[in-house]
């Protein structure tokens, strides 16, 4: 494992302790998006099907086992715990029109026609685009609290960091998946103008709003 990959994953993991401790301590979801979090545990599920048959290390099935379990808990606070301060009339966006055609894409490109290599490639593409919901979501709001804003900041470091991670990688041990580097560019794109508004206005202690 690469320094790459390990800050991905720290980042990874520092976005969803920030928005459980959110979630949490506010006792309220408001201005999250389920839709987004419902993806990212289908994200999980469906990448992290050989947990139970593929033992690679320690560290790789106690995050599979994380990402899982942390991602059904988030859904459990924001639709039965808290279930009523989630913003569902703000939280519109059709998830169909990204699961649909993510799902056929996986069945069209991927490395190998079987079925947990289908359901990895569905992963992979569904990951990709799992934020826009949640980018829908802040921009009807047309704001976003402090400690949602470092939630979708951590989140889209990791994938950006993965992409260093798979550069090294390529540098280092000739290596490379065009899906996952793909996937990873649109991801990361997604994200830009958010960094932009983040390092713009956050950080210099103001809150996320978006121009009118």
């Amino acid at each position: 494992m690469n320094i790459f990959r390990l800050l991905g994953d720290m980042s990874h993991l520092v976005a969803i302790v920030v928005l459980l401790l959110k979630i949490w301590k506010t006792r309220s979801c408001a201005g999250i998006s389920g839709k987004t979090q419902v993806m990212f545990l289908l994200v999980f599920v469906t990448r992290y099907l050989d947990l139970v048959t593929n033992f690679i290390s320690l560290y790789n099935t106690t995050m599979k086992i994380f990402f899982i379990s942390s991602s059904a808990a988030t859904i459990f606070l924001m639709y039965f715990k808290f279930k009523a301060t989630y913003d569902s009339n703000h939280d519109t966006f059709r998830a169909e029109f990204l699961i649909v055609p993510v799902g056929g894409l996986a069945f069209l490109v991927n490395h190998d026609f079987s079925p947990l290599e289908i359901l990895w490639t569905f992963s992979i593409y569904l990951e990709s685009v799992a934020i826009l919901p949640q980018l829908f979501l802040i921009s009807k709001t047309g704001e976003a609290e402090s400690i949602t804003s470092h939630y979708l900041f951590s989140l889209g470091s990791y994938r950006a960091l993965y992409l260093l991670n798979w550069i090294y990688r390529y540098y280092s041990d000739g290596f490379y998946d065009l899906i996952a580097i793909v996937a990873g560019c649109v991801q990361t794109i997604l994200y830009c103008d958010f960094f932009y508004l983040y390092v713009t206005k956050v950080l210099k202690g103001k809150q996320l709003t978006l121009p009118a």
